[in-house]
This record gives structure tokens, sequence and C-alpha cells, in this order.
């Protein structure tokens, strides 16, 4: 029973370490990241869009301000202070001196109070939509460097491929030489060809290198990271709506659009503040008087006579605001009308160009250079010969991935131009 207790004990031990190497080596190994977690990532730790944020609590706080009342006024006088101590008697006091004490309050006419408060309001909503549109901008930003990875990973990925494919090519080459069916030039141009491969890694290795620096950035150095890596391929995704749907959505969804319209609204908060600030506010006064052993009350109303002053500048000038962000309302809509018409076109020129290359040219440039590379080790094609194939095929990969990425982020640039992420 010992012996048994003991053998189930060592079995244990040994899934535990199994257990906590296996989870060892997943807590070292590189954190990868997704498009939505990175969009995610960068909404909740970008700097400047947390710095942008700030400006809604100040306009929350400015309502704060807008909603105040005056401040009452406490008035105090004494008259007559006698200056020799010898005077200094409540009964020479109370009958040669005079005491004042008085309370003033302004009362605001107008509604001034809440056409403050409205205008106020009304200046948060815009500046939420400006943040809104800021986290768009932002959304772009992280969609673009994130493609811009994916593009130098598969890049990388096919260059370590070809080099290890034309590798193979020398290592068969060699054999040749060796067996006097090929020549020490023709060996001599292989092996120099190799250089070309290498660098080709190398300066893709560069490229996901800085890549990844630049969303790095955008993510905040902070949410991931030195050895993080993105999760992700190029791919090709169809968009199933014509250009009249998306203006439609953009004119639904775009939060720049919202704050110009939210800026007519505005104006016309701040152009009825200016009408009240025109009306004049009453300032009213009650005061205690204590002078020769007699206890008085006197009550004063001071009324400006607005002759002069009542504010037609300040009115005029918000009357001239509000046509002012009228057309610029009619500009941010024209402008989203033209981005998204744009970005589709985009896309649609993009997926053309895509589907010409899928139509047969990569599979042709595949075929291509393995007949040549057949021929050539068989001695029944030059060494030009396969040399050319080869970097047709390679020019021919290489352009087919820039034009994937390329597609993908004319995706990007449409789902910007929309105001969402929800195509398809």
């Amino acid at each position: 029973m010992f012996y048994r207790v003991l053998r189930i004990s060592a079995v244990f031990g040994a899934f535990l370490g199994l257990a906590a190497t296996a989870f060892g080596q997943q807590i070292q190994g590189p954190v990868r990241i997704t498009l939505d977690q990175a969009v995610q990532l960068a909404l909740a730790h970008n700097h400047a869009l947390l710095a942008a944020r700030t400006t809604i609590a100040q306009s929350r706080d400015a309502e704060v301000t807008a909603n105040l009342r005056p401040n009452p006024t406490l008035g105090l006088d004494y008259i007559g202070l006698p200056l020799r101590p010898s005077q200094f008697n409540w009964d020479n006091i109370d009958q040669t001196t005079e005491f004042d004490a008085g309370i003033s309050y302004l009362f605001e006419r107008g509604k001034k109070r809440q056409n403050r408060l409205q205008a106020a309001r009304d200046q948060t909503s815009v500046t939420v939509s400006t943040v809104s549109d800021n986290e768009r901008t932002l959304t772009f930003n992280v969609a673009t460097a994130f493609t811009n990875v994916l593009l130098a990973e598969s890049t990388l990925d096919f260059a370590q491929q070809d080099l290890k494919s034309f590798q193979n090519t020398i290592n068969i080459s060699e054999s040749q030489y060796k067996a006097g069916a090929i020549s020490e030039g023709d060996f001599l141009k292989i092996k120099l060809q190799l250089l070309q491969f290498q660098t080709d890694v190398t300066a893709a290795i560069l490229a996901k290198q800085q890549a990844l620096v630049s969303l790095r950035q955008l993510l905040g150095f902070e949410s991931v990271p030195l050895d993080y890596d993105v999760a992700g391929t190029l791919e090709y995704q169809k968009v199933p709506y014509n250009v009249e749907d998306l203006q439609l959505m953009a004119l639904k969804d775009r939060p720049d659009l919202r704050a110009a319209q939210q800026g007519v609204t505005a104006a016309q908060s701040a152009y009825k503040l200016q009408r009240a600030e025109g009306k004049v506010d009453v300032t009213g006064t009650i005061d205690y008087t204590h002078i020769s052993n007699q206890d008085t009350t006197s009550f004063y109303v001071n009324l400006p006579l607005a002759i002069f002053n009542r504010n037609q500048g300040q009115i005029a000038q918000a009357r001239d605001a509000i046509l002012q962000a009228q057309e610029t309302e009619h500009e941010a809509s024209e402008q989203v009308m033209s981005d998204v018409q744009s970005a589709f076109e985009s896309l649609r020129t993009n997926e053309q160009t895509l589907q010409i290359y899928e139509s047969g040219y990569l599979g042709e440039s595949k075929e291509s250079v393995d007949i040549s590379e057949y021929a050539y080790k068989r001695g029944a094609a030059s060494l030009l010969d396969f040399l050319d194939a080869e970097r047709s095929y390679r020019d021919t990969q290489l352009a087919y991935r820039q034009q994937l990425a390329s597609y993908m982020l004319a995706l990007e640039q449409l789902r910007e131009a929309v105001g969402t992420r929800n195509l398809p």
C-alpha cells in the first residue's frame, strides 16, 4: 500500500512538473495581439487620446461654473470712531458714531444662468464628438500600422522560404559541379545569387521590427512588452455594400459630422446667451444703520440704463457664428460623402488589381519557376533562364503581397470614411 501511494505521488508530481513547464513556456512566450485587441489597447493607453479625453472633463467643469449664481456682497462701515482713548465709552460711541451693515445681491435677468448652462452643455456635446473623431482617426492609424506589420511578416516568411528553396538549389548545383555536369562559372553565378535572398531576409526582419515599433507607439509603450508580436494574416474581405449605402451609414455614424451638427446647436445657444446678456441686471441692497442712538433700515435698487451698451456687437457676432456653423456643417456633410466615394473607388480598384493576380499570374509564375528549375537541373535549360524565372516568381509574389496589403489598407480607409469598423 505504501509503495502504491509512492507511485501515485510520483506520477502526480511528474504531471505537475510537466504542467508547470508548459505553463512556464506559455508565460515566457511572446505576447501576440489581434487587430481588435490592438485597437482596444490604443483606445485605452494612447497618451494623445487620453490627453484629448481630458477636454471632456474640462468642458463638464465649465458647466459647473456656468451654473453658478452671483455671490452676495457684504458691506460694513463705521463712521465717526473716536481716536482719543478718553472718548472710548459706550455713551459717546452710541450718540456720536455711525455704523452701517448691508447685503447686496445681483439679480440676473433674461435667464442668463440657464442660458449659460445650456451653452456649456452644448459645447460639451461638441467636445465629446470631437474626441470620438480622434478615436476614429486613431483606430485607422492603428489598423494601418497593424497591416504594415502583417505585410512585413508575410514578406519575411516568403523571403525565408525562398532562401531555403534556393539554398537547396545551390546544394544540388554543387553536386552537379563536382560531378562535372555544370561549369565552375555557372556554379559561382548561382552561389552569388544567394546574396540577394539573404539580404531580402535581413531587410524583411528590419521592416517588421520597425513596423512593430511604430504600432507600439500608437498602442502605448507600457501596454505591450518589448517582444510582442501580432496575430493575423493578409487576407481578402469582400464588402457587400454599394457606395450609396455606405454614404448613408457615414452620415449617421461619422463623429466629425455629428460634431459639426452639434456646433450649430452650440452656436444657437451662444446666440441666446448673448441676447440674455443684453438684458440689464438689477442690484438690490438692504442696509442696517445705527446713528445717533437711532436704528434704521434702508433699501436700494440699482438698475443700469441700457442707452448705449445693449450688447449689440456680441449679439451680432453670435448671429453670424450661427451662419458659420451651418456652413461648416454643410462642408462636413459634403466631406463625408466625398471621403466615402473616394475610399470606395480606391477599394474597388485595389480589388480589381488583386483579382488580376489571383486569376492566374500567381500560379503561372510558380509553374514557370518549377519548370525552369526542373529543366535546368537536367541540363535542358540555361542558367540565365532559370535565374530569370526565379526573379520573376519572386517579384510576382512580393507584388501580390503588397497588393493584398494595399487592399486591406483601402478597406481600413473605407471604414474610417464611414465611421465604423463593422464592414463587413
